[in-house]
């Protein structure tokens, strides 16, 4: 079983890129802000997931986080704005 801390530290960090930059982070970037190895945060990523968080998944086949909710990393109808700005997308 993966650490919790280490899964909460994961979301934290995916669910604050998506706010700050309008996407979520590549498992490289993630590795970079929290100093681990990129094979380390690319398994932290996937034992995130694999928790079964609503609303968060990968795009299948892939390591590339497709939503995380309230957010969708994939453009959608659903646009969200904060003062003016429209920088993501909602699911």
């Amino acid at each position: 079983m993966a650490d919790p801390q280490l899964l909460a530290e994961v979301y934290h960090a995916v669910l604050s890129g998506m706010v700050r930059d309008g996407r979520a982070p590549h498992y490289t970037e993630l590795a970079t802000e929290m100093e681990l190895s990129p094979d380390r945060a690319r398994e932290a990523l996937h034992d995130m997931v694999a928790v079964g968080v609503p609303g968060v998944w990968l795009q299948p086949g892939t390591d590339y986080v497709a939503s995380f909710a309230p957010f969708s990393n994939i453009p959608t109808q659903y646009l969200i704005s904060v003062e003016g700005e429209q920088k993501w997308y909602g699911q």
